[in-house]
């Protein structure tokens, strides 16, 4: 008999929703494949927590419910993040759960809640720019990249560095493949998010220029070139100011 494995997503009031549903559907694709995955949200109660947008979020399961997830994740957020650091059901969960977890992650400010449970000691991490100089008082590196993976924990810089890390974790978990997969079914626009400082993927055909090398999966297409050597490419709205601004230039006869 297969077990599943549980990956509980931690909510707390204030917390950037951003940084946690863009992860979120990422990672819930395992589930989707049907590859031993199941993704949860976890809170203190099941109960509308407030983010730092017009929307509320309620957990699926309590702390009590699932206290030995196969992962953990842990969004960020503004002042309400801050004042979580103090809430010692919140870390005391983080710490506990994290004891056991294959993988522990954070989205943006979300790891200076690593920190605070006791998670950062010894290890590189990123958080958000401001923030950054703080990862020190919990006994980390700060390092400047989208994400960092050290050992088990990974952090990322923000929401879009947060689906990056969601693919890189799909990928060490299941394979690329279903990274890919996922990808394309998010549309998360980039081709090359499968790495923390962006690289190219390689060996794949370029469907414009139809070329071998650094290029773009199947069915991306180059964005478009604007510029003088290709005028039928520029927007009608720019072309339309163009003609109206010669139209209105005044004629210059010589003397």
């Amino acid at each position: 008999m297969t077990t599943t494995r549980t990956i509980a997503f931690v909510l707390y009031p204030g917390l950037t929703a951003l940084d946690f549903v863009g992860p979120l559907q990422v990672i819930s694709g395992l589930q989707e494949l049907g590859l031993g995955f199941e993704t949860v949200t976890v809170a203190a109660a099941r109960q509308p927590l407030p983010t730092d947008s017009p929307v509320c979020v309620t957990a699926s399961h309590t702390f009590e419910q699932v206290p030995a997830p196969y992962g953990l994740v842990v969004p960020g957020g503004g002042a309400p993040t801050f004042a979580a650091l103090a809430d010692e059901q919140l870390t005391g969960y983080v710490r506990q759960a994290a004891g056991g977890a294959e993988v522990v992650a954070s989205v943006c400010t979300g790891s200076l809640i690593l920190g605070a449970g006791g998670l950062l000691e010894g290890r590189e991490a990123v958080t958000h720019w401001a923030a950054m100089p703080i990862l020190r008082a919990f006994g980390a590196t700060p390092v400047s990249r989208r994400w960092v993976a050290d050992g088990r924990v990974l952090t990322a810089a923000g929401v879009a560095a947060g689906i990056d890390m969601a693919l890189h974790l799909v990928t060490e978990l299941v394979g690329e493949d279903a990274a890919r997969m996922i990808q394309a079914a998010a549309a998360a626009a980039r081709p090359d998010r499968l790495g923390p400082r962006g690289p190219r993927v390689h060996g794949v055909r370029d469907q414009v220029g139809g070329r071998e090398g650094p290029g773009r999966p199947s069915g991306v297409a180059r964005p478009p070139r604007y510029g003088r050597r290709d005028p039928e490419r520029v927007p009608l709205r720019l072309r339309a100011r163009s003609s109206m601004s010669r139209a209105r230039r005044p004629a210059v006869t010589a003397p």
